[in-house]
């Protein structure tokens, strides 16, 4: 198995992302949240094995969804792109530090960052700059 992680571009907390995929705009023809990006994930058989997309805040990996497949999308010049479609639940991971990079990049199970247990969902959360000291020390 293997994940994806992306920017959440125009978010700038998860929240904004909620709302964004209850939009029909965001959603599949079946309505289940979809992303379209232009290119196709080579490993596609690892990502349909249970993996997941980690979206990224302000440099803060922050939530995940699970993958359930890739669509073919055809844009409207005619370009063939990718729709990853996306479980409705949004995970809420531990933060963890991501450098800002283009596209989306694979990323190991072992290096996603975890879960948050069930009910911290809700929990307020650290400055940023404490929240990537932490990080970087090993303390979360």
């Amino acid at each position: 198995m293997i994940n994806l992680v992306k920017l959440c571009v125009g978010a700038s907390e998860v929240q904004d992302l909620i709302d964004w995929q209850a939009t029909r705009r965001a959603q599949s023809e079946d309505g289940f949240a979809r992303h379209v990006t232009r290119m196709w994930p080579k490993r596609e058989a690892e990502l349909l094995n249970g993996g997941s997309l980690y979206w990224v805040f302000k440099g803060e990996i922050l939530c995940r969804q699970r993958i359930l497949r890739l669509d073919e999308v055809t844009r409207h010049d005619g370009v063939r792109m990718c729709g990853i479609v996306l479980d409705a639940e949004i995970i809420r991971t531990a933060p963890a530090p991501k450098r800002p990079f283009q596209g989306w990049r694979y990323l190991q199970s072992s290096d996603a960052p975890p879960d948050l247990r069930k009910g911290r969902e809700a929990e307020p959360t650290l400055p940023t700059e404490l929240d990537r000291a932490l990080a970087e020390i090993g303390v979360l």
